[in-house]
């Protein structure tokens, strides 16, 4: 097997400032490693490390055969040769960093934070998003978010769905929000804009189980009824407005599914604006999906005050909405009320 003759760094001329950030794996490749592809070799040469990061350094030129940049994972090790690998952290080991920035602070206190994102925001680390997302953000607003689940975030929002959201700051805080979104006790009331005239009943339940899309592994989807694969969901939704084109649409959740809102509408046949995802088309200058988070109620989870906010429909939603002759009034949404049904 290989041996470890040093841990240092090449010298490549870089100022020494630079340098003193940098960790470099020296590596000597012995007979066992002769002929061996040099990302099976690393993997087995550096414990901790996964063979698809390990992967991805030798892409990133982040690996050195003989003091010979090489980017081809394929590349086979003869006996006698000198490997040194830079040990760059993993995207992953970054996601919880604190980045300021500038949060859409709605309301705080020392137990609650509520928010108004904008469309474009990830709320979550995930893959492609290892940084600049609203959790890095909440480490770097206050300092009790490092000893929270997730921060505090306690319900997400999509990407492209911009509009009101609840942040725990305490742990009683999220413990309580934790439990009165499992009980559906916070009213989550949103505004969308789906793609053609609305057909059937202008307010209707809509109760269909969702699961992940068996065919499309990204998509989530309506399953019969009783499918092990998916979980019980519903949607109410209500017109608030409609033309030949789009239909502006009230929707309150009743439960919390990936994609609810617009795997049903989708369902329904009418998917919203911009979510290519679920069929739907840019339209009107709108080229993200067409939902807005616009209403939040909830009773504080500490003091139990009752607590309700609203939130304005963002420039391009109300331009879209504008250009469709459509018309909003939020009067029309149902109030963000205490009381369970």
């Amino acid at each position: 097997m290989e041996k470890i003759i040093e841990v240092d760094r090449p010298d490549d001329g870089a100022d020494e400032e630079a340098d003193a950030a940098v960790e470099w794996r020296t590596l000597a490749v012995d007979a066992a490693g002769h002929g061996q592809r040099l990302d099976r070799w690393l993997a087995m040469a550096l414990d901790g490390l996964s063979r698809s990061h390990l992967q991805q350094l030798v892409m990133q030129g982040a690996v050195q055969v003989d003091g010979a940049t090489v980017t081809k994972c394929a590349r086979r090790l003869r006996a006698g040769e000198t490997v040194a690998v830079e040990l760059r952290p993993t995207p992953q080991a970054q996601a919880y960093a604190p980045q300021p920035m500038g949060l859409p602070v709605v309301y705080e206190d020392e137990h609650l934070l509520v928010l108004d994102k904008p469309a474009g925001l990830v709320v979550h680390p995930g893959a492609g998003h290892w940084s600049g997302t609203l959790l890095n953000g909440l480490l770097a607003h206050h300092a009790g978010a490092a000893a929270l689940p997730r921060a505090g975030i306690v319900h997400r929002l999509d990407k492209d769905t911009s509009g009101l959201m609840v942040v725990a700051k305490s742990a009683r805080a999220y413990e309580g929000l934790v439990a009165a979104i499992a009980a559906r006790r916070v009213r989550r009331i949103y505004v969308a804009l789906a793609q053609g005239a609305w057909s059937g009943a202008a307010e209707r339940r809509v109760e269909a189980p969702i699961g992940r899309d068996p065919r499309q592994r990204l998509r989530m989807a309506v399953h019969p009824s009783g499918s092990p694969a998916a979980r019980v969901a519903r949607t109410d939704v209500r017109v608030l407005d409609r033309a030949a084109a789009a239909t502006l649409i009230g929707c309150r959740l009743h439960t919390g599914r990936t994609h609810q809102i617009r795997v049903h509408l989708a369902w329904l046949g009418h998917p919203l604006v911009g979510d290519a995802l679920y069929g739907g088309r840019p339209l009107a200058g709108l080229q993200r999906q067409g939902l807005h988070a616009a209403r939040l109620g909830l009773r504080h989870p500490v003091g139990g005050g009752w607590l309700a906010f609203d939130s304005a429909l963002p420039h391009d939603l109300g331009a879209a909405v504008q250009a469709l002759a459509l018309h909003y009034n939020p009067a029309l949404l149902w109030p963000a009320q205490e009381e369970q049904e």
